[in-house]
Order: structure tokens, then sequence, then C-alpha cells
């Protein structure tokens, strides 16, 4: 039984977190304390030294003095300053009224406003919520489809994930020990593919079945001529300038996501005070989901390195990499496994526990078959969008919930509404694994150099067109070679 034991470490620990998991204990608890349990039966079955456990401490330092991770909560306190600042609202309704006059035009206003605001916030709640309150009702009045209205809320909030400056990208990019400038570079493609796809469902929707997405009346188009292209500006010019402070200085290598993350709380306070929209109690909302989001995750964070830790110890790395490695279709049928396996987490995990739990046990598989990890790590992200669209457990349709009457709007049209953006969803991940490129074109290629050719060409002396040609002098003389002595023969005594 030892024995079985011994040899199985790595797939009991596992299986230990997948059982306290499903039944409801939180992550980041379950994480810790069958990391530790498991290190102590470790080193009692002599798997690992008892010293082994003193890089702990080492690693949870690198948890707490990570850098990068201070862009979480900047990201986050934004997103609800902006929540409240009247951004959304003057963008909803400037291009609700551009694009009213035709069929799917709010869905449409919906989908752009969705990724303007999430190349702002990075964050998903901001997004679902702003436009739930704002858009819904109106287009509940003018006989949209409930179950087509609340899907594409959903929905177009949760192209946050996807878009730059996205949280998950910076978790991801932390956990893939690649750059969030890569990250950010590689989702771009993707980014502008899924907004497409959003667009072109409402485009065959409003052909097969117009009824369920009609046109504004005239009487509903108040806005006309320059009183609408000013209330299009006023909404857009703030959101392209906080897209250049957070993003552009990201991508232009100005910044950090940490400093563009704080210039963007800057900029989202002078909005919200702008538009007579900040108090203390607006400030006191912000601060308080920050704390509540940024100590869930240092403390899931910290878990998943205890785990981690042991996991690898036990060879667990090894055990991952050998099942996943062995799988039919090599690189394709690695790929196909990890998104269903991924896909059917997000039905019970939150993307930062996929984040950190899965992908460090994930990745250095994917990196010794020679996958571009920053490409794994779009079509992992793009496959977590998922996490907020599953019924019944998607955070999404949570907020979406909280924020519509349930005496106009029932739970199962919600649910019922998410499902074909959830299919689109994940037609994006199958597009990024047939097409790679949408990621990997943006990124900066690494020349080849074959040394065999290479050739080194000296400028030309004082000027003149000849280079300069060094020659390696003859060796010295000494006159004629001395005379050489042999040893005479042996005499002969015969």
């Amino acid at each position: 039984m030892i024995d079985v034991i011994r040899e199985n470490m790595a797939p009991i620990m596992f299986g230990g977190l997948v059982m306290f998991l499903i039944i409801g204990y939180p992550a980041a608890f379950s994480l810790a304390a069958i990391g530790l349990f498991s290190g102590l039966v470790a080193i009692e079955l002599g798997l690992i030294a008892p010293n082994f456990l003193g890089n702990l401490t080492f690693q949870l330092y690198g948890v707490l003095s990570n850098e990068l991770l201070l862009a979480i909560p900047f990201f986050t306190f934004m997103g609800v300053i902006l929540e409240k600042s009247g951004l959304a609202e003057d963008l909803l309704e400037g291009f609700g009224q551009l694009f009213g006059g035709i069929r799917g035009g709010l869905s449409y206003a919906v989908i752009i406003v969705g990724a303007i605001l999430g190349a702002i916030t990075g964050t998903v709640a901001a997004s679902v919520i702003a436009m739930g309150l704002i858009s819904l009702p109106v287009m509940m009045r003018y006989g949209y489809n409930v179950r087509h209205a609340t899907g594409v809320i959903a929905a177009s909030g949760t192209i946050t994930q996807l878009i730059p400056p996205s949280l998950v990208l910076i978790v991801l990019a932390d956990q893939l020990q690649r750059s969030p400038g890569e990250m950010y570079i590689g989702a771009t493609g993707a980014s502008i593919v899924q907004v497409l796809l959003f667009m072109g469902w409402v485009f065959i929707l409003s052909i097969i079945r117009p009824q369920d997405v009609p046109a504004l009346p005239p009487e509903a188009r108040t806005l006309r001529g320059w009183p609408l292209w000013k209330k299009i500006i006023r909404g857009t010019v703030p959101s392209l300038a906080l897209i250049f402070i957070v993003l552009g200085t990201i991508l232009l290598g100005l910044v950090t996501p940490t400093e563009a993350g704080a210039m963007g709380v800057v900029g989202a306070i002078l909005l919200a005070w702008f538009n007579g929209r900040l108090s203390w109690e607006l400030m006191w909302a912000g601060m308080n989901s920050t704390m509540r989001l940024t100590a869930m995750v240092v403390f899931i964070l910290l878990g998943a390195r205890v785990f981690s830790l042991v996991f690898q110890g036990v060879g667990g790395g090894h055990w991952i990499e050998h099942m996943l490695s062995h799988l039919p279709g090599g690189v394709v049928g690695f790929l196909i496994f990890v998104n269903i396996f991924i896909f059917v987490l997000a039905f019970f995990l939150d993307f930062f526990e996929i984040a950190f739990i899965v992908i460090p046990l994930l990745a250095p598989v994917a990196e010794a078959m020679g996958i571009n990890l920053v490409w794994f790590g779009v079509m992992i992200c793009a496959n977590m969008q998922t996490s907020f669209m599953h019924p019944p457990f998607g955070f999404a349709l949570f907020y979406l919930r909280g924020i519509v009457p349930r005496d106009k709007v029932k739970t199962r049209d919600i649910y019922m509404g998410a499902i074909p953006w959830l299919v689109l969803q994940l037609i994006l991940v199958g597009i990024l694994i047939a097409f790679p490129e949408l990621v990997t074109f943006f990124l900066d290629k690494t020349p080849e150099v074959d040394l065999d050719t290479v050739q080194i060409v000296l400028p030309p002396a004082g000027g003149g067109a000849t280079p300069l040609v060094f020659e390696a002098p003859p060796p010295p003389s000494f006159g004629t070679p001395a005379p050489t002595y042999e040893a005479p023969p042996p005499p002969s005594f015969n």
C-alpha cells in the first residue's frame, strides 16, 4: 500500500484537489491544505527532503513582491470608478442613436461599447453592470427579444477578458513567464475576430429573425446632426484618451502595466469629477471592491504556490508531461484536450483559479511540444471567456441577474440567451487553433542567423574605397638552422 502511494503521489494530490473543489471548499485553502499535508506525507515517504519545503518562503515572497500583480487592484479600482463616471451612458446613447435606424442597431452599439470599455477597464463586472443598467431597459422597451438582449449584454461584457489590457492577460503573462506587452499584441487579432463574430451573428439574426432585433422608430431617434455627433464625441474622446493612457503607453514600451493602471485610475477619477459623479461614496465603493478582489487573488496565488511546489517535488510535472505528450493527434490533440478540459473546469472555477492552478501544469508541456506560449496563452484566454457565460455558474450572468427586474426577465431567459454567444466564443477558439497567425503575425519575428554565412567587412581606411586588409606577418628568420648532434655509438669491447 505504501509503495502504491509513493508511486502515485502526484495523481493522488491532483485527485484530492479536484474533490475539494467539487464539494465547494474555497480554492485558496484547498490548495494550501493539500499542498502542506502532501508535503509532510512526501517527507515521511522519502520522496522529498525535509529542507525542500524551505523553498516555500522564497515562493511566497516572490508572490508578494511581484510588481506585475499590482496592476490588478489598479485596473479593478479604475473599472469601478468608470462604471459610475457617466462614460458608458454617453457612449451607449451616442452609438445607440447612430445605429438605431437599422435592425439590430442597439445590439451593434452594445458590442462596440463593450469593446471600448474593455480596452479601458479590463474588468468584466464594470462593463456588464453599466451596459445592463443602461441598455437593457431601452432594448426591452422597443421590442428586442429578451433572451437576445441579455445575451448580447453579457457577451459584450466578457469581450473585456480578451481585449487588452485584460486582467486575464496580465495573470497569464505572469504564469507563462511572458511579457504583458507580448500578450497584449498577440491578443489584438483575436479581439478583432471576436467582435466581428458577435456583429456577424447580429447581422444574421436581423435577416432570419428581424422581429427579435427591430430598428428604433423615428420618434425614438431624437438626436440628429451636430447634437448626435456631439454626444458621440463626448463619449469617444475621453475613451480614446484613456485607451492611449492605459494601453497605448504599454504597447509603446513607455510604462509597465502597473504604471499604466495607476495612470488610468487618475484618468478615471478626473473623468468622474468632470461629469459631476465623483463622491466619497463612489471612492469607498471602489476601494471596497478592489480590496475584496485583490485579497481573493493573493490568497489563491499563495495557495497555488504551496500546492505547485510540493506537486513538482513529487514528480507531478513529469507525470503531467508524460500523460499529455502521448495523447493521440500530437500537438492538435493536445490543444483539443486542453480546451475541452478548461471548458469543463470553467463550469466550476473562475478564471483566477484556472490561471493559478491549471496553467502552471500545462505550460511546461506546451513549451516542450514547441508551442508558442503567447499563442497558447491567448487561446486559453479566449476559452476562459466561457467561464463568465456558462449557465448556470457564469459570473456575467450573475451580474446581469442582480440588476434586472425579476418580474420582467426570468432567470431561464438569461441562461438560454447566453448559449448562442457561448458557441461563438468556442468558434473563436477553433479559429485560433486553425489560424495561429492571428496571434503570431503581430509579434516581433526573431531573425534566423546562419553562422556559416556571416561576413565581417571593415570600413575603408581614411575614407578611401579600399577596405583595410589585415594579414598575419611572416614568421621571423633566424638564419641557418643550428647543426644537430647525435649521440655516438656505444663502444665495443670485443
